[in-house]
């Protein structure tokens, strides 16, 4: 049956491909505005997919789930030393609310503002993530086992207005520091970098420097758990990541909002045959491609 499934969506796709994404941009995501035309292909290669669509991506990974799945789990954490957290889509939507507030009033990012993040596995992570595409704000994650150098590389070619990491976090059960990193990237030729915002992981003592750096744990609590999400083009920017620079300079790969968001769901959906009730798990960090496709979006 499955095969037979597949070849007819093979058949499908061969006879009318632009209706074939068409439909499933229709069926699969929820717009703000529906797009008027399907593919403009008259600037090859640098083809733009659903345009006129307006969409935001973290309203399709949290907003739409709200009125069955509210109080469903969404993320399963559990960390190196045994730490354990469920959090359900209600209360992924508040806490991306609020760092949405967060990033917005008190560092005012804005739509195209470029964030880095350079971020253990943690649920404030994925809260980060979701936020950036909230706001309409473009986030490039750096691996959080990345050098000082290659963390300076990528914040200096995307010119981040704002650099969010941790105190440090934890290994095989051993801590390891972030913050001092974030420091040595920052010491020079990033001086657009007007902030840097710090989780609080593993409580090891970090330095600050003044009017510079703020601590999230205490700057949330007092954030609304109210955002209305920005109406996004089919073609804003989601994302940037950066090659791992093994064979020269990083190069920075651009992921557009709409065409993204429905590979990603319809992979989950066509290749790993994910169901409402199934738990899923991926290896991948978050500082890779797999990560952000199918930990966060897809």
């Amino acid at each position: 049956k499955n095969i037979c499934e597949y070849n007819d969506l093979v058949d499908l796709a061969d006879e009318d491909y632009l209706n074939f994404w068409g439909n499933l941009a229709r069926e699969k995501l929820d717009w703000f505005k529906e797009f008027d035309k399907i593919l403009d292909d008259s600037n090859a290669p640098f083809y733009k997919w659903f345009i006129g669509g307006k969409l935001n991506v973290s309203y399709q990974c949290i907003d739409r789930h709200l009125k069955k799945h509210k109080n469903k789990v969404a993320i399963i954490f559990e960390g190196a030393l045994g730490d354990k957290n469920a959090i359900t889509y209600r209360e992924l939507y508040y806490e991306v609310n609020r760092c949405s507030n967060l990033l917005a009033k008190k560092f005012d990012i804005k739509k195209g503002d470029r964030v880095v993040i350079y971020m253990p596995m943690i649920v404030q992570t994925v809260y980060m993530l979701l936020a950036c595409a909230r706001i309409g704000a473009i986030h490039s994650v750096v691996f959080g086992g990345f050098s000082a150098e290659a963390l300076k590389d990528r914040v200096i070619d995307a010119k981040a207005k704002l650099v969010i990491t941790a105190d440090g976090a934890y290994r095989r059960g051993t801590p390891y520091m972030l913050k001092s990193v974030v420091d040595e990237a920052l010491n020079d030729g990033c001086e657009f970098v007007e902030s840097v915002l710090i989780v609080e992981r593993n409580k090891e003592p970090i330095d600050y420097v003044k009017g510079r750096d703020y601590i999230y744990d205490e700057l949330i609590k007092s954030q609304s758990p109210v955002f209305e999400p920005q109406r996004m083009d089919s073609e804003d920017p989601l994302f940037l990541l950066y090659t791992s620079g093994s064979t020269g300079k990083p190069k920075g790969v651009q992921h557009s909002s709409a065409g993204y968001i429905l590979w990603a769901l319809m992979t989950m959906e066509w290749v790993f045959d994910i169901k409402d009730n199934d738990t899923y798990w991926c290896s991948a960090d978050v500082g890779w491609i797999t990560g952000h496709t199918y930990s966060i979006y897809g």
